[in-house]
């Protein structure tokens, strides 16, 4: 427990290890683009949020862009590569797989602020286009790329009928997406009693892809 002479001790923000510094811009980045989105967040509010000035943020990052380029790599990539090595690794069957990834994407993701990205890139993708196509390419790409191979696990393992895994991708996504959106958007404003839990729209989801994909 921290006590008011620990407290003393602390070093000031700005006598804090330079190899922190980065780490902290990232995050100061990630919750004023979620709260704000990338055209209302100013790299002025980035450094200040994070309590250097901006020519110290400027050492590490170059751009707007560039910082959230950053914030992406170094918080959902890293995510989404950890599923893909569990599905390569595991023993377990492809159904159980599957009800796996998509309780840990919620629950990693879907259920975090970091949804909000996904949020900023459906409202301003034709504002930042170059911003889309980098987060179509390193992020959602790479998250159906394991999906699409906890299927071709299923075919494989005659768990499932041989469909084209690549288009139900998709598919499968879709719902979880849209209930992250509403939850960064509507679902701030708006309750509902008749909203079912996330867990159990899960359930109803994977339930429902499974009995689709029996051969």
């Amino acid at each position: 427990m921290s006590t008011p002479a620990a407290e003393a001790f602390k070093a000031p923000r700005w006598e804090r290890r330079k190899d922190s510094r980065p780490a902290e811009l990232l995050q100061a980045a990630l919750d004023l683009f979620v709260e704000r989105g990338f055209a209302a967040t100013r790299l002025d509010d980035v450094a200040k949020r994070a309590g250097v000035s901006k020519g110290t943020l400027y050492l590490y990052f170059s751009s707007k862009e560039d910082i959230f380029k950053a914030s992406v790599r170094e918080t959902i990539v890293p995510m989404i590569e950890a599923f893909g090595e569990t599905v390569n690794q595991s023993d377990l069957p492809a159904d159980k797989l599957l009800r796996a990834f998509f309780m840990e994407w919620w629950n990693s993701f879907g259920a975090t602020k970091l949804s909000g990205l996904v949020k900023l890139i459906m409202a301003e993708a034709n504002n930042f286009p170059e911003m889309a196509r980098f987060f179509n390419d390193e992020v959602i790409a790479l998250n159906l790329r394991v999906l699409i191979d906890i299927a071709d696990k299923g075919v494989a393992e005659g768990r499932f009928r041989k469909v084209d895994t690549e288009a139900h991708s998709h598919l499968w996504m879709a719902p979880l997406v849209m209930r992250a959106i509403w939850s960064q958007s509507v679902g701030n404003v708006c309750t509902s009693m008749y909203m079912v839990s996330a867990e159990e729209m899960i359930d109803l989801h994977v339930d429902q892809i499974l009995r689709s994909l029996r051969p």
